[in-house]
């Protein structure tokens, strides 16, 4: 099969470039690369992450609901919960909602959204979760290795 070599960019329809724009340089530090009229092209010069922002023409202007099938959220990767923490009060700063930081099984989560409510996260695994992602990320791994994985780090199915 053919493989590809990574995450390229993702594209998220906006409704207003200026506003979305903003949001992604100030609070994540993107930095605006392009500016096509239509669309911005943003990168992360920290990942080299490239996040395009689109106002279509014939946009309905709705806000974002990760209730209608396609995107549920988009996440970003953070170091740990310490970190987390450090977001949420950049967030506070900024006058970003956000939700408390969220200590779940694989890890840690912040949620907020954008000006058009697109849903996203900052997520910090946990070290056996970053483990067992970076063992199956490297080597094939049968169906039973993966469900013992997933108990090991979940439980038994219920």
């Amino acid at each position: 099969m053919p493989q590809f070599s990574g995450l390229n960019h993702v594209s998220l329809s906006v409704t207003d470039l200026d506003a979305s724009e903003g949001f992604y340089t100030r609070l994540l530090g993107f930095r605006r690369i392009l500016d096509v009229g239509y669309a911005r092209i943003c990168i992360h010069q920290g990942t080299g992450f490239v996040l395009a922002l689109v106002r279509h023409e014939k946009g309905r202007g709705e806000r974002f609901t990760e209730l209608t099938t396609g995107l549920d959220h988009l996440g970003f990767a953070a170091a740990d919960r310490d970190e987390l923490v450090e977001w949420a009060a950049r967030m506070d700063q900024l006058g970003a909602e956000h939700s408390p930081v969220q200590d779940m099984p694989l890890g840690y989560h912040l949620n907020f959204r954008d000006p058009d409510g697109i849903a996203l996260e900052l997520q910090a695994p946990t070290a056996a979760y970053s483990a067992v992602l970076a063992d199956v990320a490297t080597r094939e791994v049968s169906d039973e290795e993966v469900a013992a994985l997933a108990a090991r780090l979940l439980g038994p199915p219920a």
